[in-house]
């Protein structure tokens, strides 16, 4: 995220993913006349005085691909800042459409795959939005030790074989040695899938297995001074300031615990409505954590998460 000059305005955008149920994105090209023209970005447009993001992604999608959203909801926000002006984008997922998107403004369209996007040149702002949307929805979290290494495993390969992408090595209880067994193993189980996998604890400890990056947990993000040199760095968050943080130096983040869970009855949760108002104000897809199941996955989108991460859940 970059932020914008001091004493700026920011210039409000709505942002448009139309996402097919192959996972492919819709990009246009910016017409001739208009700055950036024939770079490639996410369709949208400025909101107008007065109106409502909701308003405005209405608006620009029938002025600009001729479409009614049927199922939209919010994402992820970014301030950019380009030489010629800051924007605040705001980003929305549009999962169902009436109508047949067709350029209205002169655009060119093209259906794109985020893990190897072919249209070039890509406007600046979108090429941490296309490593984002690489993201898969559920976020599973090693059990191992609660459920006994060789049942985790079997569970393991069963997630996998039913769409499980991408795996957080957990079990911070268990000793360095047997951790880096288990990380080991699951990386081996999943490489096949496509499947990534994040170790929970030291990038030391994460290259030895493997992986694909670290996740760390609030305490080792608040005392971070740089991102972890690696692929993918995830990060688990409980309040706005550390989903602050988390946006300096992670490409996702967990925010918990939204709903009671069997691990801590009795404790304060954030509610859907708590969540909301901070996954709207992040940078960075977040995941709904706490109570949630695979159920839960479209009221979690409908608050603004990327997806649901899960502890047990996953691997029942």
């Amino acid at each position: 995220m970059t932020g914008g000059r001091k004493g700026e305005d920011i210039i409000e955008v709505v942002a448009a993913v139309l996402t097919r149920p192959n996972g492919e994105v819709m990009l246009a090209s910016r017409p001739a006349g208009k700055v950036y023209a024939g770079y490639w970005e996410f369709p949208g447009g400025k909101v107008e005085a007065g109106e409502s993001l909701d308003h405005a992604l209405a608006r620009e999608l029938k002025e600009e691909l001729g479409i009614a959203a049927l199922r939209a909801t919010r994402w992820i926000t970014r301030v950019f800042a380009y030489p010629h002006a800051t924007v605040r984008l705001n980003f929305f997922r549009i999962w169902h459409w009436q109508g047949e998107p067709h350029p209205h403004e002169g655009q060119t369209f093209a259906w794109d795959n985020p893990a190897a996007h072919s249209v070039e040149p890509l406007l600046p702002a979108n090429f941490p939005i296309l490593k984002a949307l690489m993201l898969p929805p559920v976020y599973g979290i090693s059990h191992a030790q609660a459920l006994g290494q060789d049942v985790f495993l079997q569970r393991l390969d069963a997630a996998l074989a039913n769409g499980l992408r991408l795996v957080q090595v957990r079990d911070k209880d268990l000793p360095e040695s047997e951790r880096l067994e288990l990380a080991r193993e699951t990386v081996k189980r999943a490489r096949p899938y496509g499947a990534r996998v994040l170790v929970n604890g030291t990038l030391d400890l994460a290259r030895a297995a493997g992986a694909d990056g670290v996740h760390l947990d609030a305490g080792a993000l608040m005392n971070c001074a740089a991102r972890p040199d690696c692929d993918w760095v995830g990060a688990s968050c409980h309040n706005g300031e550390e989903l602050a943080r988390a946006a300096d130096i992670a490409d996702f983040a967990m925010l918990s615990p939204v709903l009671p869970t069997a691990s801590h009855p009795g404790e304060p949760t954030l509610g859907w409505e708590a969540f909301a108002r901070l996954a709207a104000q992040s940078p960075i897809p977040v995941y709904a954590l706490g109570g949630v199941a695979y159920a839960d996955l479209d009221t979690a989108r409908s608050h603004g998460a990327h997806g649901i991460a899960m502890l047990r859940g996953a691997w029942a």
